[in-house]
């Protein structure tokens, strides 16, 4: 099948030259949270690096003339906060993270945690407008959870008093900040519902980090207030703040003040209302102003992208790469020459005139063993043919036929055989089984 006849038709290089430009344009600026992994600071000073969470990881890169400006140095599962702008290592086609900020995470993993707290508990409804209770058209009685000596209770205290001197205040006294505080509050929001002594309860403190608020946050907290059936007021911190109990709660205010002006009579609505549109004006400002700052940060982006510096990094990067790979390979060759050093060594080992010295002294000794052996067979064997023939001999033996009542009759060590070779003048010995006769001859027949 024929290809069509396409100008568009890209190279590698070039296609990945556009996607980076496409990438460093649409993500000139984001900001994340992250593990550290993988960090590897090279001779250059140059930091590379992947940002992970618990499903995805990206690398990242930091050049020496950003990290010098920070006040750490990254460890391999530290969570830490990025300002980067997305980019492409043109080479091998990686998109990868241009770092140009980092701090650790510390409000971040916060925020993480706050993220996925509230869209837990959205899921269960427990934000759902149908479960808000609307605050008594008549209020007598307000409860207030919060520090007995915190500033929340004081600008409670003094805008009642202006307002609505009228008003009973209850306080159920608890900690806001630490470990024991999400305890403290669960128990007096429960508390003040079973002594239903009041009509609707403010639970809140005055404003700070994220780290302080987070007492607020905690999942223990939100559904005391959700299964609270006293109307529960969350005023925590400032305006700009915002917790998992602003959510739950059945009436949000900005601050502890506002909480307040709430629950008592509304003689200063007009001012509460121009105040309101006051902080929508400078909200909408704020966001032109993020507008323009952004668009500006994206020019900015773009006119970067053409700067030389871009393709040394590029290359820095890649030299830095090539270093590695070039240790790894001084190491892996290392490795190799090692093992032959080991292997020849352990055959020099096995070849050592000691080795054979002492393997011959063993089969010396082996055949030492077989020839006292062989020896003592030889002899063993040698004494039982002596003592065949010993038998066959004595069967024949004339002393054994003398021993039968047999004799032998000599003359002048002659054996007798026949009457003709007796001499009658010489004497004759018959020697017999036990000794010897000698007699003279009277007479032959």
């Amino acid at each position: 099948m024929g290809y069509p006849n396409n100008n568009k038709t890209y190279s590698v290089s070039r296609l990945n030259r556009e996607i980076r430009a496409l990438l460093e344009q649409g993500f000139a600026s984001v900001q994340l949270t992250g593990e550290i992994s993988n960090f590897v600071a090279p001779a250059s000073g140059h930091w590379y690096f992947s940002l992970k969470d618990d499903k995805a990881q990206i690398k990242a890169a930091m050049w020496r003339g950003n990290n010098r400006y920070c006040n750490h140095r990254p460890a391999n599962g530290q969570q830490v906060m990025v300002q980067a702008r997305v980019s492409v290592y043109e080479p091998r086609g990686d998109y990868q993270l241009i770092v140009e900020q980092m701090a650790p995470a510390g409000e971040g993993l916060l925020k993480q945690q706050f993220d996925a707290l509230k869209m837990q508990l959205a899921a269960e409804g427990l934000f759902s407008a149908s479960h808000k209770k609307p605050l008594p058209s008549v209020i007598n009685r307000v409860g207030v959870v919060t520090s007995a000596t915190g500033a929340a209770i004081k600008d409670i205290l003094t805008v009642l008093k202006r307002r609505a001197p009228q008003l009973q205040v209850v306080i159920y006294p608890a900690l806001v900040q630490g470990d024991e505080a999400k305890q403290q509050i669960c128990k007096q929001i429960a508390q003040a519902n079973a002594r239903r002594e009041v009509d609707v309860l403010i639970v809140g403190r005055g404003g700070g980090s994220l780290e302080d608020l987070w007492s607020f946050n905690e999942e223990s907290v939100a559904r005391a207030i959700f299964a609270s059936s006293i109307p529960v007021i969350s005023a925590v911190g400032h305006e700009i703040d915002t917790t998992i109990s602003d959510y739950v709660a059945d009436v949000r205010a900005p601050t502890p003040s506002a909480a307040a002006e709430l629950v008592s009579p509304d003689s200063e609505a007009l001012k509460l209302r121009t105040s309101q549109l006051l902080q929508y004006l400078n909200q909408a400002f704020k966001r032109r102003l993020e507008g323009a700052s952004q668009r500006l940060a994206n020019f900015e982006a773009r006119l970067q992208l053409q700067h030389p510096k871009n393709q040394l990094m590029q290359q820095t990067q890649r030299v830095d790469e090539l270093e590695q790979r070039l240790i790894r390979a001084q190491a892996h060759h290392l490795r190799q020459k090692q093992s032959q050093f080991h292997l020849l060594q352990h055959r020099f080992d096995r070849l050592h005139p000691e080795q054979r010295i002492a393997q011959f002294k063993q089969l010396v000794a082996q055949l030492g063993d077989k020839l006292q052996y062989a020896m003592e067979q030889k002899l063993n064997t040698q004494r039982h043919q002596l003592a065949v023939s010993s038998a066959k001999l004595n069967s024949v033996s004339p002393l054994a036929v003398l021993a039968r009542g047999y004799s032998i009759a000599k003359q002048e060590d002659k054996v007798i055989k026949s009457v003709a070779d007796v001499d009658p003048e010489k004497p004759i010995v018959t020697q017999l089984a036990d000794g010897e006769v000698v007699s003279m001859v009277k007479s032959t027949q």
